[in-house]
């Protein structure tokens, strides 16, 4: 795994910030591993990282009870699967988990990631948020292979903005 990039979110604000700069570096083909407690603020950050790939964030809920959602309005389309309700990894299986995390063409985001993580591609960007006070999260962002070092390598970038300054 790479050094962490570590962001300190204050506020929703904040959050949109660091989605806007990952949706600008984030290529298709990628897995995202969120992690974090209950409320930490997972599905805030899928929504606000849909927003940023040009989806309606309207559409963007938590999945917990219908395990997978699509959407594909955006730039990029994207499954998004929760798995804390899952029984076992056989049912995260028969979703057709593989059809979208071996894809090229979709990004797969994963709340309750370490429920799965064998199952998860070998590179992808682990996002461990925690909860710090009512307003702030920490998000640590690392890179577990070469293609998300390399977004990773571009989100530190200057150019990516405050991602970079947390």
């Amino acid at each position: 795994m790479t050094e962490p990039l570590i962001f300190l979110s204050r506020s929703e604000a904040d959050t949109q910030a660091l989605a806007h700069n990952l949706a600008t570096v984030l290529t298709p083909g990628m897995t995202i591993a969120l992690n974090g407690q209950l409320g930490a603020g997972k599905t805030r950050f899928v929504r606000a990282l849909y927003q940023a790939l040009g989806g309606r964030e309207e559409l963007v809920n938590s999945p917990t009870f219908v395990l997978l959602q699509l959407y594909t309005d955006g730039r990029i389309p994207v499954a998004h699967f929760d798995t804390w309700r899952l029984g076992d990894a056989d049912e995260f299986l028969m979703l057709g988990a593989d059809e979208y995390l071996h894809s090229p063409d979709w990004i797969c985001l994963v709340e309750w990631a370490e429920r799965v993580d064998w199952l998860l591609p070998g590179d992808r960007l682990e996002c461990q948020i925690t909860h710090v006070s009512e307003t702030e999260r920490e998000f640590r962002l690392m890179g577990t292979g070469p293609n998300s070092t390399a977004i990773l390598r571009k989100l530190r970038a200057p150019a990516s903005g405050t991602a970079a300054d947390p």
